[in-house]
């Protein structure tokens, strides 16, 4: 039996994309199509009804159609307003599912999900069973779980071809999904004319937007007073419009919002996605009769995926909060930046979405000139360890051979595996392990999966959950104190900690039970205990256990439990402070970061750090780094937690051309002890090879042989090649071993790096028997008609990458009388440029052809010089004059 039909005249009616309908029923009849259309047209509210008509009257292909949001309260919102229009509950026929929340039913076709709970479900049951199509809207944000999809999707519809693809964009990508998610033929696009009705923009440029703190609190007032002057001039005009002013992030959001209560009677709503659920629909439900207006204070989540009823008013800041990677310092976080055109024009187009609106923009036309096209996708700029995990287990390591809208960038995906490694959740050959697989079905990031795991038998599983059900989404921990962000949780009632209560509860069930009744996971998995061996916690299977633990944690003190959770996630960001004030704190990354003044963590000596970010400034206290979330430890739970990053090693530093050995006991870069040692070759000698890695070939003691012999081998390899050596930094620095290894042990065995003869070392590099010729192809002295001889200065141009320079011969000019070819070196390839100097050995002249110079320039050089040096030769014609070194009255004798 048929499923019941939605009713599209009605859901569809004045929404611009119903015009759109039989384009899109035609497209749909290969299975796949992209539909482009500009906020505003309803697409998202008609195409999933379109879809779910199309294949409900089909007996054989009965089942869900789940319609990707990139935010959760977009997918709350959609969901709704589709319930609404249907006259249904929502959780009904339309329902959804996101982190923590899932509203649907046995009679749910259409069902709105988040990028993320998607992506578990398919890495869980990859055939996705039960559902018949699969919309994913706003793909031109360009999340990292959005992009995954398109991939995965593209696959999985090679082995499903009953599966209906649909991806949605609101910029002109659309032929690039099209593409992608077509096969062998580009799939059809479906386009629909712009919703927009006419647009005022002003422009109310303010004070500096962003300073060495962020953004600046000056510019946040003039936010506050230019949306409540311009709300105020448009309410008088029109009593029913709304404003919607937008801001970076949830702390700019919220400051704005209180200055707004003060500043005017409108009701003053914020919507971010840090506030719980409730309070989100009622920022995006439209105003009841007699309300008053309103003025909804936003990130960027009410960009283009979520509709914020009444708005005729966009008051834009100009600014967003976007993922940045420091591989450096291994640092990852929202930074805030200049929002992009496409951005602001999305922005824009809230206030036209229902009639005439303006835009007022605070910033002005140059700021505008400066801004980005269009905004950078996710994958280029974040983090990518979660995105590995789940490609590893989907069995694609690094994404190869998907269809994916953008390549892993190589580094950070090279440090993303390394961290899985780490983690356990990955083997040698890019595979995901069961560990991986258990992982990626949690709904943390995985290095937060693993601390749930394993704090969960070092404190216990309630702690561990609570810990990470405040940190793990990104919230924003005042004074950087996590325990006291936790205490505040629990003390409170309503908002968000009830939200957080319901996610501690459902993270304890899940560390027993993973999957099991959790709306993320539709099949249950039972999780594999950690092996005995690897039962202190951030010890890997295989590698030897930390010094100073004892097997299980239940010895951690009570006051720094929530430290060994954030520990375990991130040993690397264990911190141990360096100053009496506690302004800098030194890392076992080997990353140094200040803690913002005020902070009570100050007093302690050891954090383990949550949130790490990019700053300037005295919040940075000259670091470049700021922590934004840590938690107290001590330093026998730092050890504890730190892994493989605790231990005792000798190390060797190299200082002042020697080597200094010691034995150290410490985590990571944080030396605990530190005994001096005999110099052990083995330990030094990668100290040695690690400073000339770090400063170069000068570390060496390059005297004038040295660099003579190494110029004429950069010369020979330059215009003979192989196998004259390459002589370049990084070709030395590569082959160490093999011309200046004895040297190096001779050094790590305690002897001075200045005592090495650097051109017997790199003799060892000359090419047999080729070497036999070294003299006569690059001879050091060349005799000149005078019967002396005079040397040859090679271009020290080592890279074959610059650009090339002769070898030059400095010599008296009355030395080369009579001399009419020039010489040449490197079996005749290469002319030797002359330096012909003044009996004063000032340069005359510089030439590569002695018999032009001869015929021509000597003479002005003769009329020049005869007066100044009267004793010297300097005869009308050169080329019968004999050559001399001696004065005229000297050649006389």
């Amino acid at each position: 039996m048929a499923s019941p039909s939605f009713d599209l005249n009605r859901i569809g009616r004045d929404l611009p994309f119903s015009q759109s309908r039989p384009q899109l029923e035609q497209a749909l009849t290969g299975g796949v199509a992209v539909v482009q259309a500009p906020p505003g047209t309803g697409k998202t509210t008609v195409v999933p009804p379109v879809v779910a008509n199309l294949l409900g009257g089909r007996r054989e292909r009965k089942g869900r159609v789940v319609v990707v949001q990139p935010r959760r309260v977009a997918a709350r919102a959609a969901a709704r307003r589709l319930a609404a229009l249907t006259g249904t509950e929502p959780g009904g026929v339309v329902g959804w599912t996101v982190r923590g929340e899932r509203e649907t039913s046995r009679e749910t076709r259409v069902e709105f999900v988040t990028p993320g709970i998607l992506v578990r479900r398919l890495l869980q049951v990859p055939e996705l069973p039960g559902t018949v199509a699969v919309v994913l809207d706003e793909v031109h944000e360009r999340g990292i779980e959005s992009d995954l999809l398109v991939g995965m999707l593209a696959e999985l519809r090679q082995l499903r071809d009953d599966l209906v693809l649909v991806a949605m964009s609101a910029t002109v990508e659309a032929e690039r999904f099209a593409a992608l998610l077509g096969g062998e033929e580009p799939a059809p696009v479906v386009d629909c004319p712009s919703a927009l009705h006419p647009l005022t923009v002003e422009w109310a440029p303010g004070p500096q937007r962003l300073d060495e703190r962020g953004v600046a609190p000056a510019f946040l007032g003039h936010v506050a007073r230019t949306a409540a002057a311009a709300h105020s001039r448009a309410v008088a005009a029109d009593p029913s419009v709304d404003a919607l002013v937008f801001l970076p992030g949830a702390r700019e959001v919220s400051r704005v919002a209180a200055e707004l209560r003060d500043l005017t009677d409108a009701e003053v709503l914020e919507l971010h996605g840090q506030l719980a659920p409730r309070e989100q629909d009622r920022a995006v439900a439209g105003r009841a009769p007699g309300e008053r207006p309103r003025i909804v204070v936003t990130t960027s989540l009410a960009e283009s995926s979520l509709t914020v009823n009444g708005v005729r008013l966009v008051v834009d800041s100009g600014l967003a909060r976007q993922p940045r990677r420091d591989a450096g310092r291994g640092i990852s976080g929202l930074v805030t930046v200049s929002a992009s055109k496409a951005s602001a024009q999305q922005r824009a187009g809230r206030a036209a979405r229902q009639g005439p609106g303006t835009v007022v923009r605070c910033y002005d036309d140059a700021a505008w000139g400066a801004m980005p096209a269009h905004t950078v996708p996710e994958v280029r700029t974040a983090d990518l360890t979660a995105a590995c995990l789940a490609l590893a287990v989907w069995g694609s390591p690094g994404g190869e051979g998907m269809a994916l809208p953008d390549p892993l960038p190589p580094r950070a995906r090279a440090d993303a595996e390394a961290e899985l490694t780490r983690l356990g959740a990955v083997a040698q050959d890019g595979r995901a392990t069961d560990l991986g697989r258990l992982l990626v079905s949690l709904p943390v990031e995985p290095r937060w999966g693993r601390a749930l795991l394993d704090g969960a038998d070092l404190v216990g599983a309630r702690t561990a959950a609570e810990v990470i059900a405040a940190v793990s989404d990104g919230a924003r921990v005042p004074a950087a104190d996590v325990p006291a962000l936790v205490r505040g949780l629990r003390s409170s009632r309503g908002g968000e900690s009830t939200r957080w209560r319901r996610e501690v509860q459902r993270l304890e069930r899940m560390v027993a039970h993973p999957g099991d009744g959790d709306p993320e996971s539709p099949a249950p998995a039972r999780r594999s205990r950690i092996a005995p061996e690897a039962a202190s916690p951030g010890v890997e299977h295989g590698a030897s256990r930390p010094h100073g633990t004892s097997g299980q944690g239940g010895a951690v003190p009570a006051d720094v439990r929530e430290g060994a959770v954030v520990g375990l996630a991130r040993p690397e960001w264990i911190a141990r402070r360096t100053d009496e004030r506690g302004d800098q704190w030194l890392l076992a990354s080997g990353t140094r970061a200040g803690l913002e003044a005020g902070s009570p963590l100050r007093h302690h000596e050891w954090l383990a750090v949550a949130e790490l970010s990019r700053a300037a400034g005295r919040a940075a206290a000259g670091t470049g780094a700021v922590i934004r979330a840590a938690a107290p430890l001590d330093r026998e739970t730092a050890e504890l937690v730190a892994g493989p990053l605790a231990r005792e090693e000798t190390r060797a530093s190299f200082t002042q051309g020697r080597v200094v050995t010691r034995s150290v006991r410490a985590v990571g870069a944080i030396e605990l002890s530190a005994t001096p040692v005999r110099a052990d070759p083995g330990t030094a000698e990668p100290a040695v090879r690690a400073a000339l890695e770090a400063e170069g070939l000068e570390l060496l003691p390059w005297d004038d042989a040295a660099l003579a012999l190494r110029a004429r081998l950069a010369l020979l390899r330059r215009h003979l090649g192989k196998p004259w050596p390459a002589m370049d930094d990084a070709a030395l620095l590569a082959r160490t071993e093999q011309w200046l290894g004895p040297e190096l042990r001779d050094v790590a065995r305690g002897g001075s790096l200045r005592a090495i003869r650097v051109a017997e070392a790199l003799r060892r590099l000359l090419p047999w028997p080729e070497a036999a010729r070294l003299e006569e192809l690059t001879p050091r002295r060349l005799e000149v008609p005078s019967g002396n001889t005079a040397r040859i200065d090679y271009p020290q141009v080592f890279d074959e990458g610059e650009p090339a320079r002769p070898p030059v011969m400095a010599v008296k000019l009355q030395e080369c009388f009579g001399w009419a070819e020039t010489p040449r070196v490197v079996d005749g390839r290469v002319p030797v440029q002359f330096h012909l100097l003044s009996p004063g050995r000032a340069t005359l002249a510089i030439t590569e052809d002695l018999a032009s110079f001869w015929s021509g320039p000597y003479a002005q050089v003769r009329a020049e010089m005869r007066g100044r040096y009267p004793k010297h030769p300097w005869p009308e014609d050169p080329w019968s004059a004999a050559a001399t070194a001696r004065t005229k009255r000297a050649t006389g004798r």
